[in-house]
């Protein structure tokens, strides 16, 4: 009796303390927000435990269900078993990345292993497996719609591709291997960032600051006096490292630079160097218990793509003229260089942007420095949130009585034209030493319907954009300006998501197909008609020229060959990795020199690898998938040209847009849905063209 009623207590006290765990309960915020002004560190894990159970129960509930498996008993009851998972683990990841601490990144170490294990769960749960299996033989006669039909052809196919048709012994061998890839994915994570933030180049005399703008200057002197130290400071922060590279006249210094931004996570504390092994050891070992040659084999089963086949031809059909192209484009700018004052008959990798840059400024009078007083952030968010309200009627409000993970985040409602709310829009665009490097999108709830009622999705947009300093305010590149509308673009996928089930809807759609949203929203930047509606400067309020707007327009495919084959360079890299049969003898860095050797363009450096940290493929959702962004460049390239042919502002197209792509999700195949828009299936010819690189 004594033991039963300490149980009992024990329960009481964690239900009390799940009571105040804000991940636990009902949000009292706008449109049921989350609170993260009441969200701490100790929440996580006791929010992670309890959506672990009651998942795992409602998943047992389905499965004792005497009644005949139907498609309500069964799949519908499976997509929305675990909501208080889903909603807990898309709130932390979120916020990891974007402002992560020690705290956090252990306890993502201590539910790695708790989420592949409720994973394994549901994937080898025989008795589940059997019921889906008893709906999906039965599909033709249940009278479904599109989404019903997908959702429970996704189901049956999840299944078998997690495992349930394999043996017990291979089933417990899946699962290990399952949760030690979670965890190494993780580490490989950590050490990336970690590697990042562990790498400061001070700088005490001015004499080593030549070049550099006053922009970059401020914002060096900034980071150091944020890092306690004197003079100037600059990080592997890429608007840190990006500026330093393009505009220092102190060659060694770039080179310095250069190598370390190319080295991290290369031996030292960090090391990735086995761990990236380790990740495609595991990886082929679970593909291959799958029954799949390659990872590369069973990841594009699921993609627009198919196979590894349809890929390598692909790329090879983009990179093949493209090198032409990308000899010439690093031809012009050494002819340039070698004319102002460089004495080398090569240019290294960190002599590449200085001089690509002066070049770009002597050849279309064009500089980034000449350009950002034109681009106040303030101004470009007005102008990114306008163009929407131009093609798809949309408003944006910004709230301040909704919490947020850190001061510098704003928070907007968004309103479809008929006035009605359609999501929340978070955004977060400055550095920061707690955020991951680059940009982009996710959200804390995606768009679905249950039970009759709509919730609608509170989408984030994170970027790492040029600070405000003491003298003036954010003022971005014009290449920050198109990072913007990208991510703005995958913003509005999940924005005006339509739909039924929260697997189908928003961005979850096939890797190769996701870029299409984003990547298309990237060509407004080069209009002239758009620049002209809200480029002004910051302190004068004129206008920007038209001559500087020519420039952009001129420019727009300067070095588009280059970029192309450095791009594809990429994709080819992660299909490399991705289609071996076993781990190479080599080390990591040899194996990716000799994968890339024949397809250079500037010499490799000694030492120097991308793949240790390539977190696109070895921490994030892009693993044999890196192709997918030139893919969606084929797709944006022409889809935009039917813009192009009607008006970049054309309502007839936009709305065509909006219902065909943006509401869709996932519920058709990807290929239909874009036929649904476009008439006929895209072409490389049509981004070859787009980029002019076409004889």
């Amino acid at each position: 009796m004594k033991k039963t009623l300490l149980i009992a207590g024990a329960a009481l006290a964690l239900i009390s303390c799940n009571m105040k765990n804000p991940l636990l309960t009902e949000s009292t915020a706008p449109f049921g927000a989350p609170e993260f002004d009441k969200i701490e560190n100790e929440h996580y894990l006791p929010a992670f435990e309890q959506g672990i159970a009651e998942a795992k129960a409602e998943i047992d509930a389905i499965v004792a269900n005497q009644e005949e498996p139907t498609f309500e008993n069964t799949i519908e009851a499976m997509e929305y078993a675990g909501q208080t998972l889903s909603k807990v683990a898309s709130i932390f990841y979120a916020v990891m990345e974007a402002h992560t601490d020690e705290t956090k990144q252990q306890i993502a170490e201590q539910i790695s292993p708790m989420l592949t294990e409720y994973s394994m769960y549901v994937s080898l749960n025989n008795d589940l497996f059997q019921r889906v299996k008893a709906v999906y033989e039965k599909k033709d006669e249940l009278g479904l719609d599109q989404d019903q039909m997908t959702l429970l052809e996704d189901n049956y196919k999840s299944f078998v591709r997690g495992g349930a048709n394999l043996s017990d012994e291979d089933k417990a061998v899946y699962s290990k291997l399952s949760e030690e890839l979670s965890l190494t994915t993780l580490q490989f994570s950590k050490n990336v960032l970690a590697a990042t933030n562990a790498y400061t180049l001070h700088i005490t005399d001015s004499t080593e600051l030549g070049g550099l703008p006053e922009f970059v200057k401020t914002m060096g002197a900034e980071t150091a006096a944020e890092k306690g130290l004197e003079g100037w400071a600059f990080t592997l922060d890429y608007p840190s490292y990006g500026p330093f590279l393009k505009y220092s006249t102190n060659r060694e210094l770039r080179k310095q630079v250069w190598m370390a931004y190319n080295t991290r996570a290369i031996g030292g504390e960090f090391d990735n160097t086995e761990i990236v092994k380790k990740i495609i050891d595991l990886r082929i070992k679970i593909a291959n218990i799958l029954g799949y040659e390659t990872y590369a084999d069973y990841a594009l089963e699921e993609r627009m793509a198919k196979n590894k086949k349809t890929v390598d031809e692909f790329v090879m059909q983009l990179l093949k003229p493209s090198m032409e192209f990308a000899k010439k484009d690093v031809a012009d700018v050494l002819a340039y260089a070698k004319k102002n004052g460089f004495e080398e008959n090569v240019l290294q990798p960190w002599d590449f942007s200085y001089w690509s840059e002066r070049y770009q400024e002597a050849e279309y009078s064009l500089s980034a420095e000449e350009l950002k007083p034109y681009f106040q952030l303030e101004s470009c968010i007005d102008a990114v949130f306008g163009l929407a309200t131009r093609l798809y009627g949309i408003t944006f409000e910004e709230r301040n009585d909704i919490p947020v993970y850190h001061q510098d985040v704003k928070v907007y409602e968004v309103k479809d034209a008929d006035g009605s709310h359609l999501s929340l829009f978070y955004a977060d665009f400055f550095p920061r030493a707690s955020k991951r490097g680059g940009a982009w999108m996710t959200d804390f709830r995606g768009q679905s319907v249950r039970d009759g009622v709509e919730y609608r999705p509170f989408v984030t947009i994170v970027c790492n954009f040029t600070k405000p300093t003491a003298d003036a305010p954010a003022l971005i590149t014009h290449d920050e300006l198109t990072t913007f509308l990208h991510e703005f673009g995958h913003a509005l996928h999940g924005m005006l998501a339509k739909g039924r089930y929260p697997s189908l809807t928003g961005t979850s759609v096939s890797r190769d197909f996701v870029e299409l949203p984003s990547q298309i929203m990237e060509n407004w930047a080069f209009e002239p008609e758009y620049l002209n509606s809200f480029a002004k400067h910051y302190q004068t309020g004129e206008p920007i020229p038209a001559e500087l707007i020519e420039k952009i327009v001129a420019a727009k495919n300067y070095l588009a060959a280059y970029g192309q084959v450095r791009q594809l360079h990429f994709g080819y890299l992660d299909m490399a990795w991705h289609s071996l049969k076993e781990v190479p003898a080599v080390g990591t860095v040899e194996f990716e020199q000799s994968v890339l050797a024949p397809w250079g363009v500037l010499p490799a450096a000694e030492g120097a690898a991308f793949s240790t940290s390539f977190s696109h493929i070895f921490s994030g959702g892009y693993s044999a998938g890196y192709y997918s962004y030139k893919w969606a460049e084929v797709l944006e390239a022409d889809a935009f040209s039917l813009f192009k042919e009607k008006g970049i502002f054309n309502t007839e197209v936009a709305d065509s847009f909006r219902k065909n792509i943006l509401e869709k999700g996932g519920a058709e195949d990807e290929a239909v849905i874009y036929r649904n828009f476009r008439g006929h299936d895209p072409q490389p010819e049509a981004l070859m063209k787009k980029l002019g690189l076409t004889k």
